[in-house]
């Protein structure tokens, strides 16, 4: 993991690059990263102000959560994916689906569904992730 090797650590990375966010410390680049793609979604700017309140917690999908960490998280693949081209060809997929759509934000979301689809199909199927599979998904948007 790019912020630890376990949920603790990786939420506690987050809670810590919002704090540096919030009283404008210097930072990391990841921590940037991860910093941006928090203020673009104030609905869990509270969870993350109280580190405590955010260790511990499950996300249960059976009861109409989301987890917020896993959708910040796919967030910041993606543009990660777009920062080295990865697989290959998703920039230029972004690029024109950006243009269409008008709206980065969103279309990061509508990306992740693609993204969550390859990794589902590749947990279940017990293969390497189909990033051809991936990018005409995106093609799609």
């Amino acid at each position: 993991m790019l912020f630890g090797q376990d949920r603790e650590q990786i939420r506690r990375f987050y809670c810590e690059a919002w704090r540096k966010f919030s009283q404008t410390l210097p930072m990391e680049p990841l921590e940037d990263l991860v910093a941006t793609v928090i203020s673009e979604h104030p609905e869990y700017h509270r969870l993350l102000e109280i580190p405590e309140h955010a260790m511990d917690r499950d996300y249960l999908p059976e009861m109409g959560e989301s987890n917020p960490f896993l959708h910040m998280g796919m967030h910041i693949a993606i543009r990660e994916q777009l920062s080295i081209d990865r697989p290959a060809g998703i920039l230029q997929v972004y690029q024109a689906a950006l243009v269409r759509l008008g709206d980065a934000h969103e279309l990061e979301h509508r990306m992740m569904e693609c993204l969550a689809e390859m990794i589902w199909q590749a947990q279940r199927n017990g293969t390497a992730p189909d990033e051809a599979a991936y990018l005409e998904c995106a093609r799609q948007l």
